[in-house]
């Protein structure tokens, strides 16, 4: 049976290798030979993500025609990936992309820095910012005067506090979206709820699509789940999806299950436009495939361009809820410590997720739900929010400027929302970056953890959930790791300092 997951074309493949910028050669260089340029080439996409692992790769008579080089050249490329571990190839099934054995591969999610490390480790593992006080306080002193009525009951509510599942239909409502009530189900955080949706439709060795890259963690859960994980290519920089990849990928590898995130993705902050999420859902439709659009990030818009003109919401184009299940949490856009989550699908989807609840977690804890609630019917959640974006909006500024000083041959684009700048770090390996960043004094995850099976190693995600001068000094530790990485870890380095926010 064949190992590849998707395909690449012999057209789509000679376009993203004309797109890779030569370096100029300098005095008393010689240039490599064609096959090892070419070799290089696709090796370099695969490392980026740019062509998933598992792809299956064109013929080498067809490659060779859309390139314009000999059938030789293409099959001592192919050779020297195969020698290198970055191919491989069976009789009658052709040849697929690969990641070597030796190389580091996301093994888990990205857990947080225990508290007690923070005096003198910058944490930039973890994309979430503290609380916006006083508005937690204030809803859960808020939620423990609703809860006397709740006591008096044995406390489970598998499909969520009827009020707060009103309240959120009815916010689905405004938005230009008719919801019931019977449509949602709150669940323990995102994650809970996207457990539940995995287990519910893609049991173990199904195929779900993710976008390449993805939120680490999500991954991380699906293969736990035994998913078989199907990368698909975002686009060039912020402009969302690559809608040409993902009709091929969901008619070619029919997916039980897509995974999104449109509004800010995590890691690479590109908005989705409304023609891609519209495609998209007719693509999902058309093979079949559950979408899951993950709406975290949804309300963390940053610059005020989109206060008013934020793309309609995936769900919006699929009003017959037969193909998108939505997913929406108050742990990005509020706190991370408000563990609450929750679902929007069809009716029949809610219950068969409410019945397989039983089997899980039961529910979710009543007062963090009240606490929801109230920051929803009294406008907190709003003012809220806001003080979120101001927050992120300041952070995100002075992190660009800081890595823009420090770390001039760092490459990305600045998102107009979310949490995270995806960043190409100078030809560095993102793996080795976040190893030495262990030693400098900051906590950086490397490109790996947000691709399949080792894409990305140039990459790494920095979280802009600091600012002012700890975003400077945080630079200045990332420089330091990156002067180990180039030196090969004999540069030395200076203790970190304590710094305390």
């Amino acid at each position: 049976m064949a190992q590849w997951t998707s395909a690449m074309g012999a057209a789509q493949l000679a376009r993203l290798l004309n797109s890779q910028q030569e370096r100029p050669a300098g005095p008393g260089t010689r240039r490599p030979p064609a096959y090892r340029a070419l070799a290089d080439g696709i090796r370099l996409l695969v490392l980026e993500g740019r062509v998933p692992v598992a792809a299956r790769l064109p013929a080498e008579r067809e490659l060779a025609l859309a390139l314009s080089v000999s059938r030789t050249t293409v099959a001592a490329a192919y050779e020297a990936l195969r020698t290198e571990g970055f191919l491989e190839s069976r009789r009658g099934a052709g040849s697929w992309t690969a990641v070597p054995a030796g190389n580091p591969l996301p093994a888990r999610g990205l857990e947080p820095l225990p508290p007690e490390a923070l005096g003198s480790v910058i944490d930039l593992g973890c994309a979430s910012l503290p609380a916006p006080e006083p508005w937690l306080t204030r809803a859960v002193q808020g939620a423990l005067e609703e809860l006397p009525p709740y006591a008096h009951t044995h406390g489970d509510y598998p499909a969520g506090l009827p009020a707060l599942r009103s309240m959120i239909a009815e916010r689905y409502t405004a938005a230009g979206i008719p919801t019931m009530p019977e449509q949602i189900m709150v669940t323990t955080g995102a994650m809970g709820a996207i457990d539940a949706i995995c287990h519910l439709f893609a049991g173990r060795g199904e195929r779900i699509a993710v976008e390449s890259p993805s939120y680490a963690n999500i991954l991380q859960l699906m293969r736990e789940a035994g998913a078989r994980l199907v990368p698909v290519a975002m686009a060039e920089g912020l402009s969302g999806w690559d809608m040409d990849r993902w009709r091929q990928v969901l008619r070619e590898a029919a997916p039980r299950l897509a995974y999104v995130v449109a509004d800010f993705h995590n890691p690479t902050g590109a908005l989705a436009d409304e023609d891609q999420r519209r495609r998209l859902v007719d693509a999902a439709r058309s093979a079949g495939t559950v979408l899951v659009a993950d709406e975290t990030m949804t309300e963390l818009w940053v610059d005020e361009e989109y206060a008013r003109s934020m793309p309609r919401r995936v769900c919006a184009f699929d009003p017959a809820g037969s193909t998108v299940i939505t997913v929406g949490s108050a742990s990005k856009a509020f706190w991370a410590g408000m563990r609450i989550g929750w679902v929007r699908a069809a009716p029949d989807v809610i219950r068969s997720l409410v019945a397989a609840r039983a089997y899980a977690d039961l529910g979710t804890p009543v007062l963090e739900q009240l606490a929801v609630n109230w920051l929803f019917s009294t406008g907190g959640w709003e003012q809220a929010v806001e003080v979120r974006r101001a927050q992120a909006r300041e952070n995100r500024d002075a992190l660009v400027a800081a890595i823009r000083r420090e770390l001039p041959t760092w490459e990305f684009e600045i998102p107009k929302g979310g949490l995270t700048l995806w960043v190409r770090a100078g030809g560095l390996s993102g793996s080795r970056l976040a190893e030495a960043g262990e030693r400098t004094g900051v906590r950086v995850p490397s490109g790996p953890r947000f691709g399949v099976d080792g894409a990305f190693e140039g990459y790494v995600r920095l979280p802009f959930t600091v600012g002012g001068a700890v975003a400077e000094e945080a630079a200045v530790r990332l420089a330091a790791a990156a002067r180990l990485v180039e030196t090969g870890g004999t540069g030395g380095a200076e203790a970190p300092r304590t710094f305390v926010a």
